[in-house]
């Protein structure tokens, strides 16, 4: 478990913190006693975590572009920062297909203007960067990656985010290594969990079909995914940064990701799904229609299990249900924080229980 007493007063940059998963690590960072400036967009869909969230998770100072070299120095100069988690990004593999220029820019020069910013920054001890699980050159041959695979990338999302982890190498070799300051990028996607309305997402789209009584329209039904609550790579990150803290050379890339046995096809989520929700009708494609995807994509997970102690908690089922759960609540009247902060809970207090693995 992620050392709670770390956190407290720790000077947390965060960008993206207006997105999904940047919302959640803001207000998990803050509950655990961390001063966490944030770095981002304006919220990115409506409705949206961040606004939900208000004052819990809110960074009024923090709305930047990524791409603005003088904003982001002007804000990590505002900040003094410990630790930074790097989440800003174009995060969707069919809208790089449909602007691939800025995609690059955000994610790749994005992530080169935040290093250079950090490079003088005089605080600066731990740095994450987050990239994807799609940064891999997948030649479809149903194995887990593992670090050391080549990177690659058929579409721009992901040929972006394999050059931003080329740029962190860089920048880690040429400054940081010196400066004893840990650098690593961290490699996970197919998060699910409640709070998420961002387009082609496969938890949000049926929920919007089935909550609206239409159909849901499934383009690759038989693609396989590792599937994982928003909580498990997050926890996974500040498990990084805590051991890059203490041991700046301990890890470069850490993949996080569920147990090789959790690997699913989209059809299958979206069976439980249904199941969770009460119905719902769908309409499955035969993975012709639109870009490029991969077919199969799995993560090995082990090298941050033995580095970081790191092991998923929550199940596929355990996921699912939870997240179909969190969107019934809160159409029904709950809170987005108290959902939320009831599911960090439950994920805190599954750290403390004995470990059930897929089979």
């Amino acid at each position: 478990m992620a050392d709670t007493t770390f956190w407290k007063n720790k000077r947390v940059l965060l960008t993206g913190h207006t997105g999904f998963k940047g919302s959640w690590l803001a207000l998990w960072l803050t509950r655990l006693g961390a001063t966490v400036s944030g770095l981002s967009l304006p919220t990115p869909t409506q409705p949206s975590l961040h606004a939900l969230l208000g004052e819990a998770a809110s960074d009024p100072g923090g709305i930047a572009d990524i791409r603005d070299r003088l904003a982001v120095q002007a804000r990590v100069t505002a900040a003094r920062p410990e630790i930074v988690f790097h989440l800003a990004a174009q995060p969707l593999v069919r809208a790089g297909y449909r602007d691939p220029a800025a995609t690059f820019e955000i994610n790749v020069q994005g992530t080169a203007n935040l290093l250079e910013s950090l490079r003088i920054a005089p605080d600066i001890r731990s740095i994450v960067v987050v990239t994807t699980d799609k940064v891999y050159e997948n030649p479809e041959t149903a194995r887990p990656f593992v670090e050391t695979d080549p990177l690659g990338g058929h579409d721009p999302y992901s040929a972006s985010k394999a050059a931003a982890e080329i740029v962190t190498a860089s920048y880690r070799s040429s400054f940081f290594a010196a400066r004893h300051i840990g650098l690593a990028t961290a490699r996970a996607g197919n998060v699910i969990g409640g709070g998420d309305w961002a387009e082609d997402r496969l938890i949000p789209d049926a929920i919007r079909a089935w909550g609206s009584d239409g159909v849901l329209q499934v383009r690759r039904p038989q693609a396989v995914r590792p599937w994982q609550h928003v909580l498990e790579p997050l926890h996974g990150y500040m498990l990084l940064a805590e051991r890059l803290w203490h041991a700046p050379d301990a890890c470069t890339a850490v993949n996080f990701g569920p147990d090789h046995a959790a690997a699913a096809s989209v059809g299958t989520v979206l069976d439980k799904a249904k199941v969770s929700f009460g119905g719902g009708e769908m309409l499955l494609g035969d993975g012709s229609e639109g870009p490029h995807e991969a077919g199969y994509l799995m993560l090995d997970s082990s090298l941050a299990t033995r580095t970081l102690g790191y092991a998923p908690r929550w199940g596929l089922d355990e996921t699912v249900s939870r997240t179909i759960a969190w969107y019934r609540a809160q159409q029904a009247g709950s809170t987005a924080l108290d959902l939320c902060l009831a599911d960090i809970a439950a994920y805190e207090a599954s750290l403390q229980m004995p470990r059930k693995v897929a089979v």
